[in-house]
């Protein structure tokens, strides 16, 4: 991903109590945390119908996600790596995917690889061609931790970033329980929901920037 002069991505620094910008060294961690939190969410199970078969296979499929936003943007987590945040920096025109995201993908999923592919599909239509954003293509907390603000603490670290550099942010909301999490945090919807064949849809939603304090 190549990103025009100037843009902000932030490194992390002056994060908040708490939070912490994950390193190559996380990503087999952060993909397991990933896995867990994401294994029964519905868009899971329409990816991959059958439970065991999913737990085998997510963790492989996430860490793609990892090390691309490792590469390509930025993670944060927390000190006891419990929770990933992973931010990719999307401009006029959404970014190719990796040239070996097909063969990977391919090793990770198969034998679910087309649902995979017709999931991306699904998720890159409704993706908004601009202005240039930051995309939460990831937020997730370790099953055992849910429920203590730790999602929270995360997307507020990389809000105060964007808002101090004037950055709009976009994210697929799994449910209509995260979909009114992030209505809290200061998100809207963005056009229809993405319907899945079969399950409930993602909800594209956009938070504007907001004045710094």
């Amino acid at each position: 991903m190549r990103l025009p002069p100037g843009w902000p991505v932030p490194s992390g620094g002056g994060l908040p109590d708490g939070v912490v910008t994950a390193d190559q060294a996380d990503t087999g961690i952060l993909s397991q945390v990933i896995a867990a939190a994401f294994h029964d969410l519905a868009p899971s199970r329409w990816l991959i119908t059958d439970p065991d078969a999913r737990r085998e296979i997510f963790p492989g499929y996430f860490r793609i996600y990892v090390e691309h936003a490792l590469a390509q943007g930025v993670v944060h987590t927390t000190p006891d790596r419990a929770a990933a945040a992973l931010w990719l920096p999307t401009g006029v025109h959404p970014p190719a995917p990796d040239p070996d995201y097909g063969a990977r993908l391919e090793a990770a999923t198969s034998p679910w690889t087309g649902r995979f592919q017709v999931f991306d599909r699904a998720l890159e239509r409704h993706h908004p061609a601009g202005p240039p954003h930051h995309h939460l293509a990831i937020l997730a907390v370790r099953p055992d931790r849910q429920g203590q603000g730790i999602g929270t603490a995360l997307l507020r670290a990389h809000h105060a970033s964007l808002d101090a550099a004037g950055m709009p942010a976009y994210l697929e909301a799994s449910d209509l329980r995260t979909r009114a999490l992030y209505l809290i945090c200061g998100y809207e919807d963005h056009g229809l929901p993405i319907p899945l064949a079969g399950e409930t849809p993602m909800y594209p939603m956009w938070r504007k920037p907001r004045e710094p304090r």
